[in-house]
């Protein structure tokens, strides 16, 4: 039994609101759980102190238990203290640019600095004139 610190998504139509859960990894998103742990309401500012609720306690027990939490989840204990910042990664694979598109950039990268150092080159020679 793999467990998952996550988040439910519940509110309205362009109104979200979260519950932060314990919940089996298979099971699906909105589906059953084993605890509820927090709350998050991505619709007050990043400031207020309502804008992400965790019982620390309980979510200290579950990391204890082996419970793994995601991404997000993680990012909200990290800034809560709750776990280390180092164990965030910074980039996942998908919020990357595709292969294709990296190519792209980095020809792009390498048109750029071959035409800065020609300007460079010709702005010497004329100095040098």
């Amino acid at each position: 039994m793999a467990l998952k610190i996550r988040l439910t998504r519940g509110g309205t139509k362009k109104r979200p609101y979260y519950r932060i859960v314990i919940a089996e990894a298979e099971s699906p998103r909105d589906g059953r759980f084993i605890e509820k742990v927090g709350t998050y309401n991505p619709m007050l500012e990043k400031t207020n102190s309502e804008r992400v609720r965790v019982q620390e306690d309980r979510v200290k027990y579950w990391l204890g238990v082996g419970a793994q939490p995601t991404d997000r989840v993680k990012r909200f204990l990290a800034n809560l203290n709750i776990i280390d910042s180092a164990n965030i990664t910074e980039k996942t694979k998908k919020s990357q640019p595709k292969a294709k598109a990296q190519e792209r950039l980095k020809e792009k990268a390498e048109k750029a600095a071959a035409a800065a150092q020609a300007a460079k080159e010709s702005q010497e020679t004329a100095a040098a004139d």
